[in-house]
């Protein structure tokens, strides 16, 4: 068995893949191809992509789609329409407004954020399950960029497995996902680094030991724009289209599915410390470790066992 790692750039983000396995070129190959085919048909930011000819055709007609983006639409806006969830996929009209992450970020006008506000309702996203059909009102744009990553880095590590992989990791520029037993450690354990939100990239507050599983983090921390002596983040309150206050600095969830580790940082990075440790604690399988903008490192106890101080 060899071990091999691939580094690249798609999806906005650095992508590093590594797999263990007697031909690990082919599926390096084979996984960078994916990316990039993903990229095409999910990407908010292309106009050609099949997510961009939903957003085109918003308020004329629906769009036909492939299963896999019906399937993450599907589950997104279910997981965007409770009133308390702080994930909605319907805020594009508002992410292409700020443009936070690009060049030509800006704040908007109060005037400007009122008139969008009610073009962000995941209400008025139109499924059709049996034509497999997506419609939208007039105005509105869908933005996957908070679920997209962890549903293809689920894909891609149904591939591996598919194809024999003895052990495999992704890194979807913070969005990670381990299998089977790591090649670098006595234990087998992969060690997952939390990034530490108060120190520049690559300086970690812990770091998970895990294996089988996925971990996503989201903090205030990975796109934001200084402007007036002000610093505005890149997660939105759905209530008033700035960017939500929170006592939080970074959520990270740990997940059987990556996917849910993306939906589940979203729908609870607005809540409080405790609630978002109460409500972790109603869900299977998933588990979560908070940053609080004071620096405290706060778990549940089941969690504790996978935490090793850095």
């Amino acid at each position: 068995m060899i071990h091999k790692k691939r580094v690249f750039r798609g999806m906005g983000t650095l992508i590093t893949i590594e797999v263990v396995h007697d031909a690990p070129d082919s599926i390096l190959d084979e996984a960078q191809k994916q990316a990039q085919l993903f990229e095409m048909r999910f990407s908010a930011n292309d106009p050609k992509s099949i997510l961009g000819q939903v957003n085109q055709q918003a308020g004329k007609a629906a769009v036909q789609v492939p299963a896999d983006l019906f399937q993450l639409i599907d589950l997104a806006r279910q997981h965007s329409l409770p009133s308390d969830s702080y994930l909605n996929i319907a805020i594009g009209p508002l992410v292409q407004e700020w443009r936070i992450g690009f060049a030509d970020a800006n704040v908007p006008s109060a005037e400007k954020i009122n008139a969008l506000l009610p073009l962000t309702d995941p209400q008025h996203i139109f499924l059709n399950h049996q034509q497999q059909t997506v419609a939208l009102a007039k105005g509105m744009q869908l933005d996957l960029g908070a679920v997209a990553k962890g549903f293809f880095a689920d894909q891609l590590m149904g591939y591996f497995k598919q194809v024999g992989v003895a052990a495999a990791l992704i890194d979807l520029g913070g969005n990670v996902m381990v299998y089977g037993d790591a090649p670098m450690h006595e234990d087998h354990l992969w060690r997952i680094g939390i990034q530490n939100p108060f120190l520049p990239r690559g300086n970690f507050a812990a770091a998970i030991k895990l294996r089988n599983k996925s971990v996503v983090t989201s903090g205030i921390y990975e796109r934001t724009l200084n402007e007036s002596g002000k610093t505005y983040h890149h997660i939105f309150d759905r209530q008033t289209g700035y960017p939500l206050a929170s006592e939080i600095a970074s959520l990270t969830i740990v997940s059987e599915k990556s996917v849910d580790g993306e939906i589940w940082t979203t729908r609870l990075f607005g809540q409080s410390p405790q609630k978002i440790l109460s409500i972790l604690a109603t869900l299977t399988d998933i588990t979560g470790i908070i940053i609080t903008k004071q620096g405290e490192l706060l778990y549940p106890r089941e969690a504790a066992d996978l935490i090793e101080t850095v």
